[in-house]
């Protein structure tokens, strides 16, 4: 089995703490056409340098059912400004349009099998799996962008045709494993494509 999330998955199950004070899980987002699940983080830059483009592109399809979750599973004890406390005050200050939920123990991170931050999963209305990787191809600098693979895939589900690029490699630091060197990956952790 591929330590991330095949293409045709159901999406797993999750109930995380989220920056509003609220708990989530999956099941509460029934609603939602379309879910958009991102890992992420506070202190990334390629984090940083793309949450403008993700915002451009949850905004857009939101009246298209589409919903975005964000996922923070990165180890306050490799970044301390990754902690609850900072991802409160980073969704005070940029007001993002998606909810933003705390995966404290990892295990999220490791069902899903996130690699990377940023790293994108499309389900579909049925919450198969139909995109994962990228969101873009310059997430450090949104000025040198040229493909918006999360745009594509949105477009063309929301407009019925078929996924025409189903995986690309997400492009970002290492999700940061609790009690692990800051650029470890898991040894059954490999590229996409």
């Amino acid at each position: 089995m591929a330590f991330t999330l095949e293409i045709g998955s159901k999406a797993p199950h999750f109930e995380l703490p989220a920056t509003d004070g609220k708990t989530y899980s999956l099941s509460q987002f029934d609603q939602a056409h379309y879910l958009v699940i991102f890992f992420t983080c506070n202190h990334c830059p390629y984090v940083i340098g793309s949450d403008e483009l993700t915002r451009r592109t949850a905004m857009k399809f939101a009246p298209k059912g589409v919903t975005f979750i964000g996922i923070n599973s990165n180890s306050p004890n490799t970044y301390p400004e990754d902690d609850f406390p900072h991802m409160v005050s980073r969704m005070e200050q940029f007001r993002f349009p998606w909810l933003y939920l705390y995966d404290a123990t990892q295990e999220i991170a490791r069902i899903y099998g996130a690699l990377r931050t940023p790293h994108f999963y499309l389900f579909n209305q049925e919450r198969n799996l139909i995109y994962t990787g990228r969101g873009v191809d310059y997430p450090r600098d949104a000025s040198r962008v040229t493909v918006n693979d999360l745009d594509r895939a949105l477009t063309e589900l929301t407009e019925g045709r078929p996924i025409s690029v189903e995986m690309t490699n997400p492009i970002g630091c290492n999700v940061k494993w609790d009690g692990k060197d800051a650029h470890w990956m898991p040894a059954d952790a490999c590229d996409l494509v």
